[in-house]
């Protein structure tokens, strides 16, 4: 089943990010001046900050935080820790995540920040060390009325718990709101963990009614095993759907008649991968994107859906679970031969959902139970879904586009509200 491994050249995010803003902005109305401005960054940060090593020694590491737009409110966005960190990366999804919140009617701008470091090489004090560094670098843009961070690839709960203790130290006062994601004991939400995964499955039935697929027993794949691939597995198979492919950073497992996810999910916690899961067949990363399935569900990185393999998807659903998983090009290829794409500025837009729901609990020092929480993510994402779906119709596109259209025309006409200061 192995085929040789063919060398792709990686894609650029922020090339993709405004080819898919020009696609849309096509089909509005909107003053050159404005266009060009939703189509450029409003302010980037790049910081180079010395951490010392359990060694003694001194390492210099590149962070940054760049600001897509604030027109609809303070700009919101996750911070990423990983070795290929780019500006560009960063500044596409920082532009993803300000038509994200306006997809869904937060009333947030984008933003996006990063760490070019590999935090498996580091030890948990070194991680400290380098999350205060970096949140007291970044503290020029970051405030609860300005720019709220969240967890992104390879930061978690504990990170933000460091950055909201670093941020409150400085100020001389806690100030949870100045990051979302968490843990509950320092006014984190209920719900948050799996709100990404939740939302992924919520838009996921939606489309499944569209295309008129029955949840009992439809094929899941799931590319990504993280936060947001695991959740959305086991909520889709709760639902009735079957798992059949689940994959990692190391390689994927296939299995026709479907895994036990939440067995999946402990062997995993045990063994740190779900390859060699009893039962399971070995297959490629690239080889679990075209398996047979009713439902695909990339919830990895960027990249992921190329013109090169984008032809033999199975898939007659595609749930983007991460961000910017599909290429232009490709989404050309599967719409035209009829797969039905639900865009990650939608799909995936639980997790900001609720980070808003527990930015706003945290403003007002009064929390939701989990019930709560659960239904309003169900009424906005649902909802949302149906908007854009009436969009796409009505102009006749397919929904990555029509969901751009909606967002763009919200930032755009907020600005024109607003005027162009001075």
């Amino acid at each position: 089943m192995l085929r040789e491994p063919v060398v792709e050249q990686r894609v650029n995010p922020w090339d993709i990010a405004r080819e898919q803003f020009d696609r849309a902005a096509a089909y509005l109305d909107i003053k050159a001046g404005v266009r060009e401005m939703l189509r450029h960054t409003k302010r980037e940060l790049t910081v180079n900050f010395p951490v010392k090593m359990d060694d003694g020694s001194v390492r210099i590491f590149t962070g940054y935080r760049v600001h897509h737009n604030t027109v609809l409110g303070p700009s919101k966005g996750g911070i990423r820790f990983h070795p290929d960190v780019t500006l560009d990366e960063v500044r596409a999804l920082a532009m993803w995540m300000t038509w994200k919140c306006a997809t869904v009617g937060l009333p947030y701008g984008g933003a996006k920040g990063g760490v070019i470091v590999d935090p498996k090489t580091l030890s948990r004090t070194e991680l400290e060390h380098l999350t205060r560094r970096y949140a007291t670098e970044i503290s020029l843009l970051m405030s609860p009325e300005g720019d709220i961070p969240a967890p992104d690839v390879n930061t978690n709960a504990e990170i933000m718990a460091w950055i909201m203790d670093t941020y409150s130290m400085h100020r001389g006062y806690t100030t949870p709101a100045v990051v979302t994601g968490k843990p509950l004991e320092i006014g984190g939400s209920v719900g948050r963990s799996e709100a990404t995964g939740r939302g992924v499955m919520f838009t996921t039935l939606e489309a499944m009614k569209v295309e008129e697929i029955p949840v009992e027993g439809a094929r899941i794949v799931v590319q990504g095993f993280g936060n947001v691939g695991s959740a959305a597995a086991y909520l889709l198979q709760d639902a009735g759907a079957t798992v059949v492919g689940i994959s990692d950073v190391f390689g994927g497992i296939y299995n026709p008649h479907g895994f036990d996810v939440h067995a999946l999910l402990a062997y995993a916690k045990k063994t740190g991968t779900v390859l060699g899961y009893p039962g399971a067949d070995q297959v490629s990363n690239r080889e679990l994107l075209e398996l047979p399935c009713e439902v695909l569900v990339p919830a990895a990185i960027e990249g992921q859906i190329t013109a090169e393999n984008a032809p033999r998807i199975q898939a007659r659903i595609i749930a983007e679970g991460a961000n910017g998983p599909t290429t232009p090009e490709a989404d050309d290829i599967l719409h035209d031969r009829g797969v039905f794409i639900i865009p990650d500025i939608l799909c995936n837009a639980g997790g900001v959902t609720v980070s808003y729901f527990e930015w706003v609990q945290d403003l007002q020092q009064f929390f939701w139970d989990e019930g709560e929480i659960n239904n309003r993510l169900a009424q906005i994402m649902i909802r949302s879904f149906r908007d854009v779906l009436s969009v796409t119709r009505e102009k006749k596109v397919n929904m990555r586009t029509g969901a751009y259209i909606r967002a763009i025309d919200r930032v755009a006409k907020a600005t024109m509200i607003r005027g162009i200061y001075p």
